[in-house]
């Protein structure tokens, strides 16, 4: 009886908020305490029944024990790791992640990027035929899908395409899916670099074996590092003269300062390039057949190569013990390391940003494409085994890791955007959990629900439709309205992603079409470029009111200006943007204006005394000194209007004027004609005519201009500089790099960027800020007065 009391009291209690599952768990526990532990099972089955609830005791144990079990796993859920969802992971969902790759491929400009895509896709089955970048077939390489890229032969978006790979491992076929990403190689388009590496898990990073490690090599570098990045090398072009590979791994080691060996050596070079020798396996590789189709494995290396294959072994162990426990050990101990344990002391190292392997071969020779695959497979990380982080946003952006599990709340990153004839395409990387067609998700950053209608997978611009999409995969969605670098849930989660690094623009343009009827297809294309691409930007200057865009260089601009005309049929002048210069006086000069008019009825009176003079600061300032009420006080503000309004437009160029004091400290009315308007209207003309009077002179933008270089282009710079009357503040010499800080007028640093490449074959870089104004020099002051009093002259004729 006493259980059934509680019971009722529990009821009773609890009657608003009445929860069956809390109410079985509070009976329980009332006739276990409430009876004696000799008869506690029989008491217990006795009150349940006298309550008339139809319960055993088992079902209500089971039910305590499925609330215990939620609430362990709620408690666990914020403490998931990757190590652990692996140890709970199905069998079939461990191969599956097992078997994903996602790899991009980056490299200088000109390397062999999309020419080694080319035969990856070929290979592997998903294109039936190559064609080359520049080929004389009129076709172009898949990846570059624009006619403006297969015209200039260069990549200008990066290109998503997926890819299965049979490798052969143990003497049977595995096959392992590849998500690729060909990068732009100029660094105008960096940021389709930089939003590729984001989202990847690994690269090839391709060098010339010619040129080695270039400038935008470096550059590459250093995105690979921001974003950790795992890489493998592949030396491209053995096949043209003066192929050294073993230079390009040098520069790996000492320019980009990764520990890094070849794991193949060549067969021949220049034109005589055959294949390569395998240095785990200590065996050659030949490419035969049509378009090097068949790989022949022979376990013989030619006899001229055998010395020179031990040595090179023997560095690659001794670059691996440099950064890999297990082979320092053997090392040490003086033992031969295992192929199985070479292998995997490379993927460890590679993996843990340690260490790249270096391959090599000729993309344009098919040869060596075969191995950079199963490298690739061998070395490179699947999704599971790369940290990735998002921001709790209910923990104040504490960072927590994301598990590449199909069956966790979804996390997906939007790394890219398109516009084709379907609509805006979205570019997703899933991060954690399944995306399937039809589904809700949220928007972090907007806070919105989009439904996916259709998803696709991309090969260039082609696609395939699918329903769903796995943890750890690359796809693309229609008809989700985001920007570039948006994080989408499915609601569970307040999670949102890092965003990636945007550089500053660093040169713009003014632009307008040449119809006006084209107006309405200019904007729907500014808005679409700047929603796919975050380094263009477009703004309306105020004062010249010139549409300005801008961008990383000419490159870049021009091949907007160029997809205008061909994707919107907008025809558009371009010029350099109007600089926005300053005026200001050097010198004190009195006025004393009378402004008189009659036109019939009431006419305009007014005279306004005193002076002008430099101020003590950049602002401009008004002062009254009137006494004896000479001018009354309603029509002092007036004047003050009239000073504002000639600082908004100066006499010299019609730009704004800085640091000009004026005093006006007399003046006369007329009974009937004196007004707000008339007092306006005299101390304009007043303060025109003593402008000119106290040595009126044009100010320019100054800007502090910092630029760094390779030491030895140091004088190259300095003749820059010295050829734009550049003032040098500051320099530092550093080991390998030096850097220049300097005051340059923004006139003159129009084309900069482009010239300085030039100069620096492509390792200098430069940003600028704006510092202050100056006085510019006579003859710009002149040239420029003339040209505005022109511009006038030609207002008043059309008139």
């Amino acid at each position: 009886m006493r259980v059934l009391r509680v019971s009722r009291a529990l009821q009773a209690t609890g009657a608003s908020s009445f929860n069956p599952l809390k109410c079985q768990s509070a009976r329980l526990l009332a006739a276990t305490r409430a009876v004696p532990a000799s008869n506690s099972a029989s008491t217990v089955r006795h009150s349940v029944s006298a309550s008339g609830r139809m319960f055993t005791t088992s079902r209500i144990l089971g039910s305590v024990a499925a609330q215990e079990a939620l609430r362990m796993a709620q408690a666990d859920s914020a403490n998931l790791t990757p190590e652990a969802v692996a140890a709970k992971m199905s069998p079939e969902e461990a191969l599956r992640l097992s078997r994903v790759r996602n790899i991009g491929i980056a490299a200088h400009i000109d390397s062999g990027k999309t020419t080694v895509t080319e035969r990856v896709l070929f290979y592997t089955g998903r294109i039936k035929a190559i064609h080359e970048v520049r080929g004389r077939d009129s076709v172009g390489a898949k990846m570059d899908s624009m006619d403006l890229e297969r015209e200039k032969g260069i990549t200008i978006q990066s290109a998503a395409t997926f890819a299965d790979w049979n490798k052969v491992e143990d003497g049977e076929e595995k096959q392992y899916h590849i998500n690729l990403i060909d990068t732009p190689g100029h660094i105008d388009f960096t940021i389709e670099v930089e939003r590729a590496l984001r989202v990847l898990d690994g690269a090839v990073m391709i060098l010339c074996a010619v040129s080695g490690v270039q400038s935008q090599t470096i550059t590459v570098d250093r995105q690979m590092k921001r974003y950790n990045v795992p890489r493998i090398s592949f030396v491209n072009k053995m096949d043209r003269m003066g192929a050294n590979p073993f230079k390009a791994v040098e520069q790996i080691n000492t320019k980009l300062k990764i520990p890094a060996a070849a794991i193949q050596i060549p067969i021949g070079s220049e034109d005589e390039f055959q294949g390569v020798v395998d240095l785990i396996e200590m065996d050659s590789i030949y490419f035969e057949g049509p378009r090097g189709t068949k790989v022949r494995r022979s376990p013989t290396i030619p006899p001229t190569l055998v010395e020179m294959a031990k040595e090179k072994r023997q560095e690659l162990i001794e670059k691996l013990a440099d950064v890999d426990d297990e082979i320092a050990e053997l090392f040490l101990e003086e033992q031969e390391p295992t192929k199985e344990q070479i292998k995997a002391a490379i993927r460890r190292a590679t993996i843990g940003l340690k260490f790249s392997p270096v391959l090599m071969g000729s993309a344009l020779a098919d040869k060596g494409i075969q191995p950079v695959l199963d490298a690739a497979c061998d070395y490179l990380p699947n999704p599971g085994e790369v940290p990735n982080l998002a921001l709790d946003r209910s923990q104040g952006e504490k960072e927590v890791g994301l598990v590449p599990y199909n069956s966790l709340p979804f996390v997906g990153l939007a790394f890219k955007l398109e516009e084709n004839n379907y609509g805006q395409l979205t570019y997703m990387r899933v991060y954690q959990g399944k995306l399937r067609k039809s589904s809700y998700l949220f928007n972090s950053r907007t806070n919105k629900k989009v439904r996916i209608p259709r998803i696709v997978r991309m090969h260039s611009n082609e696609m395939e439709d699918v329903s769903e999409i796995g943890a750890g995969e690359i796809c693309a969605v229609f008809g989700v309205d985001c920007a570039s670098g948006d994080t989408f849930t499915d609601g569970n989660l307040p999670y949102t992603m890092t965003s990636m690094y945007v550089p500053d623009a660093v040169m713009s343009l003014s632009i307008k079409p040449k119809k006006s009827s084209d107006a309405d297809n200019f904007s729907k294309a500014m808005n679409r470029f700047q929603r796919e691409d975050p380094t263009f930007r477009l703004h309306v200057d105020p004062e010249s009111e010139e549409t300005i865009i801008s961008g990383m260089g000419e490159l870049h601009l021009e091949i907007y200006v160029e997809r205008l005309r061909r994707e919107y049929k907008v025809d558009c002048v371009t010029g350099q943007p109007r600089v926005a210069y300053r005026e200001t006086i050097s010198s004190k000069a009195d006025f004393d204006y009378l402004l008189k008019r009659q036109s019939g009825g009431p006419g305009d009176f007014a005279r306004v005394a005193g002076w002008i003079e430099p101020a003590e600061t950049d602002e401009n300032v008004f002062e009254q000194q009137v006494v004896g009420g000479a001018i009354p006080e309603k029509f002092i503000s007036a004047c003050g209007k009239g000073f504002e309004l000639s600082c908004e437009k100066g006499p010299l160029l019609g730009h704004k004027v800085l640091g000009v004091k004026m005093v006006v400290n007399d003046g006369a009315t007329h009974v009937t004609d004196s007004s707000d308007y008339a007092f306006s209207q005299a101390t304009q003309f007043a303060f025109e005519k003593a402008f000119k009077e106290s040595g009126g002179q044009v100010l320019e933008p100054l800007m502090k201009t910092t630029i760094t270089a390779p030491n030895e282009f140091q004088g190259n710079v300095l003749m820059l500089l010295n050829k734009r009357n550049s003032t040098i503040n500051d320099t530092e010499i550093g080991t390998e790099d030096f850097t220049i800080v300097a005051d340059c007028s923004l006139n003159s640093m129009f084309g900069f960027s482009t010239q300085l490449r030039a100069a620096t074959q492509g390792k200098g870089e430069f940003n600028m800020e704006f510092s202050h104004y100056a006085p510019a020099p006579p003859h710009l002051q002149k040239e420029l007065m003339l040209k505005y009093q022109k511009e006038l002259e030609a207002k008043r004729t059309q008139k």
